[in-house]
């Protein structure tokens, strides 16, 4: 792949025509720092050492094949889905529309990388547009239904490219990037925008720009990364990192959308999937991955996610509850589990506050330091960094807004 123009440093590169050798981003000065540290765990370790093979079964490349019927090798569109010979729109700029592009091939990989060209285009001017795209690796193809034109109570990956707010209360500026894990339990909420199940999410001005624009989702030994290039750069930007994920092999991709009172152009100009080269263990590789059940280490109930938290066990549904029935040694040593799992997620949150913190107090001092990095200090601290940076300088601007928007410091 290097001869084709792939250049891979520091985690994350992206292969440009007629610029080939383009690197990705590499290490920069103090504020390219600070906003991986504010906007999540650096990934510069995905990567590195791992080569990359197109895996053409299931990418979707220009030129299309088929255009102008009703259907194409290797891929099958229903619904309001039309082929052109630059794009596949999954759904016109018009009311009550739902379409949608499948592989027909179920993927057998266990570590795999989706890039995705995509356009979403449209008159409706600001917060009077949608609805988004849904990017799917899941176990059903081509089943109509009302999460972005596609079915709910799936099984497997959803990624979430929502362009409106239907939450009148949410603090969420759109368009809004969120994941999904699901193993046919739960039910994806539109009125909340999909907030009790999103694992993580980002904000991304994907909309009417006048450029390309990308995302890219790799899934690797457990940990799922959504990046973005979004602003013509031929650079990723982090946007979703998340450990502890479980996907089966054998499930397909596919990509979705619809529209409802408001609407929009949806695009799709290309999907390209490469195969990650990663050594497992011998017990990983005696694993039968199509009999994995989609599920994550955390996952977030409605009233941990309304105080800004999520516990890190795996999520069970509540079974009947029996008042007269004594808690047993096992179910008490659950619960102290379950604590320490509690108190190391508050160990991680002072972390990465403090990683931030002294990050800004390097470029803007405000005096003596807390005495003890509580998490309720530190949460005073980040405050009163945001209220002196009022009005910061332009190097500071991303940074003081992504602290600002930060789940935990919210003013």
């Amino acid at each position: 792949m290097a001869a084709e123009g792939w250049i891979w440093r520091w985690g994350w590169g992206r292969r440009c025509p007629g610029r080939p050798g383009l690197p990705g981003p590499g290490p920069g000065p103090t504020t390219p720092l600070l906003l991986f540290l504010l906007l999540g765990p650096v990934v510069a370790d995905i990567t590195d050492g791992n080569s990359e093979h197109l895996k053409r079964e299931h990418s979707l490349i220009k030129p299309y094949q088929g255009v102008g019927s009703s259907s194409m090798p290797l891929w099958d569109f229903q619904g309001s889905t039309i082929l052109t010979s630059q794009y596949v729109r999954l759904t016109p700029d018009e009311r009550s529309k739902e379409g949608s592009i499948w592989n027909h091939q179920p993927c057998f990989l266990k570590d795999w990388e989706m890039h995705v060209h995509f356009k979403v285009h449209g008159s409706g001017k600001k917060n009077l547009h949608g609805d988004g795209i849904a990017l799917w690796y899941t176990r059903d193809r081509l089943v109509p239904g009302p999460v972005f034109g596609s079915k709910d109570n799936f099984h497997g990956l959803a990624i979430f490219l929502d362009t409106y707010p239907n939450d009148e209360t949410t603090e969420r500026v759109f368009p809004y990037i969120s994941v999904m894990v699901n193993n046919g339990s739960l039910s994806y909420d539109h009125s909340k925008d999909g907030r009790w199940t999103e694992l993580a999410g980002c904000t991304a001005d994907f909309r009417n720009r006048d450029h390309d624009t990308f995302l890219a989702v790799r899934y690797s030994r457990g940990r799922l990364t959504v990046m973005t290039d979004l602003e013509d750069k031929n650079e990723w930007k982090n946007c979703i990192d998340i450990t502890g994920v479980r996907l089966p092999t054998g499930y397909y991709f596919g990509a979705s959308a619809g529209t409802g009172d408001l609407s929009d152009n949806h695009d799709i100009i290309s999907m390209k999937l490469f195969q990650l080269m990663v050594e497992h263990t011998p017990d990983e590789e005696n694993i039968d991955w199509t009999k994995i059940e989609p599920s994550v280490n955390f996952l977030k109930s409605p009233k941990e996610a309304e105080h800004g938290y999520a516990s890190l066990c795996p999520h069970r549904s509540p079974g009947p509850v029996n008042k007269r029935r004594k808690r047993s040694p096992q179910a008490s040593g659950t619960l102290d589990s379950g604590r320490s799992v509690h108190n190391e997620l508050e160990k991680r949150r002072r972390a990465q506050l403090k990683r931030c913190l002294e990050e800004l107090k390097q470029q803007m001092p405000l005096g003596a330091d807390c005495a003890r990095y509580t998490t309720l200090s530190l949460l005073r601290w980040a405050r009163m960094h945001i209220q002196v940076c009022g009005s910061p300088p332009q190097n500071l601007l991303l940074a003081t807004t992504r602290l600002r928007s930060h789940r935990w410091t919210r003013l």
